[in-house]
């Protein structure tokens, strides 16, 4: 007889060395996407969303200033990706799941509190409108939010001097890049690194762009809510 292969989830834990108890929490929240006929994502299957949502989010953790931040935003969290599989594997981490739409944040409390992850919760605000963690963060997440001058001025006034944006991208830009250049230089952030990634076998072309916070966020920063999409930096 074959010996069982073992399950996704498992190899993931062992690339990133996790605990069982870690791999544990992983499936359950795959189990719970595929559940919850209210889970915000049109990836349910836990087949595919093993990949798709936790192997892109865990990707991260090659990142040593995720590894050692104590204090993390994940902005737009949606169904929970990045910022749920990254708290269940940085235990030591505050986690924040900043999300503005309601449907989603219940979606979010309900998912946590099935998969256990005492480390997470739920923010339910538009990144402009959180005035407590404005300077709070050494990390913030994104992935899949908006075009990146958008989520640097979301980013840059939620993060503590020295804090990092980690913002999942695709194939590279370089137009799109220039423009997230001149916004950074705006906002008191530095790219400081492109990284590619490649979190399964079929990923093609994913890139983390990584940004430190190297100087003060000017003060009229964050504008009104909105105005980062309407009128984007850059």
């Amino acid at each position: 007889m074959k010996p069982e292969a073992p399950a996704p989830q498992s190899a993931l834990a062992t690339r990133h060395d996790l605990t069982k108890r870690q791999a544990a929490q992983l499936a359950m929240s795959l189990q719970r996407l595929a559940e919850d006929e209210h889970a915000p994502t049109s990836v349910q299957d836990p087949s595919l969303a093993v990949d798709v949502h936790l192997a892109d989010s865990l990707v991260a953790l090659d990142v040593e200033q995720l590894r050692l931040a104590a204090r993390i935003v994940d902005i737009g969290s949606g169904a929970g990706f990045p910022g749920l599989p990254l708290a269940i594997a940085l235990p030591g981490s505050d986690v924040r799941l900043l999300e503005s739409q309601s449907r989603k944040c219940r979606f979010l409390r309900r998912l946590v509190a099935a998969v256990e992850v005492d480390n997470a919760s739920v923010v339910e605000s538009r990144a402009e409108e959180w005035s407590d963690g404005l300077g709070q963060h050494e990390v913030a997440l994104a992935r899949a939010l908006a075009p990146p001058p958008v989520v640097l001025e979301y980013a840059a006034p939620l993060l503590s001097r020295g804090g990092a944006l980690l913002d999942w991208r695709g194939r590279r830009d370089f137009e799109e890049e220039a423009a997230a250049q001149s916004a950074a230089r705006e906002l008191g952030l530095e790219l400081v690194d492109i990284r590619a990634v490649q979190p399964f076998p079929e990923a093609r072309d994913r890139h983390l762009h990584v940004y430190v916070k190297t100087g003060e966020t000017p003060e009229r920063f964050p504008r009104r809510a909105g105005m980062a999409r309407k009128k984007p930096l850059g």
